[in-house]
């Protein structure tokens, strides 16, 4: 599809209404946070944290269930040049086991804030002081939080925190693919599908394999 400046108003005023919540703090320092991974049975618990650059927008930028492999990729690489600064955490499945998933996404969240913060402090001097999150109160950080329930539908910085987790997330399963052939992991990202579990049964645990997700199987 051509982007004709028809398309180009549209999704304009698309992100324009994704931005109610960073116009509103707009006299802060403002970075958005959300994870990937808390419902697979293998594989970490990745979260992203952004601070978008509200001079520049990045076209399509939505929550990362909505757009394709293909386009969330496109959008990863776009964020990491543009965004002001960015973050990861990531957790992994032993950890989940031994504290359980909430608060290792706590941990995740937290530990994409801080590398965020890191990275935007060396270039600006400043500290990120308020932070949208996609339905979590992190806990352990004094800067203001504002949970937002649906957020990577509702703000622009949550979404591109999305895409970074997300993407960074099915990297590492891809990786995992080949490592441990026989489940397929790139296809399904570590999640409880049919096929998965029926791997499981046939070839056991491997060690990304969360033990507390699967003791049913």
């Amino acid at each position: 599809m051509k982007f004709t400046e028809e398309l180009k108003i549209k999704e304009l005023d698309r992100l324009n209404n994704m931005k109610i919540f960073e116009n509103e703090y707009q006299n802060y320092i403002v970075c958005g946070i959300d994870e990937a991974g808390r419902g697979p049975l293998a594989g970490p618990v990745v979260a992203g944290c952004v601070v978008l650059n509200p001079e520049c927008d990045i076209f399509f930028l939505n929550d990362s269930k909505k757009l394709s492999e293909k386009k969330r990729t496109e959008l990863y690489f776009e964020i990491i040049e543009k965004a002001l600064s960015y973050g990861i955490g990531i957790v992994d499945n032993k950890i989940i086991d031994e504290i359980n998933i909430l608060e290792a996404t706590h941990i995740a969240m937290k530990t994409a804030y801080m590398n965020c913060n890191n990275m935007y402090f060396e270039k600006y001097k400043k500290s990120i002081n308020c932070l949208l999150v996609d339905a979590l109160k992190i806990k352990n950080i004094d800067a203001m939080q504002v949970p937002i329930i649906k957020g990577d539908m509702k703000s622009v910085s949550i979404a591109a925190a999305s895409i970074i987790a997300k993407v960074t997330r099915d990297n590492l399963m891809i990786e995992y693919d080949n490592k441990y052939p026989n489940y397929n992991f790139k296809k399904h990202k570590g999640y409880g599908t049919k096929e998965h579990i029926e791997n499981i049964k046939k070839f056991g645990l491997t060690d990304i394999h969360r033990k507390t997700f699967t003791k049913n199987i």
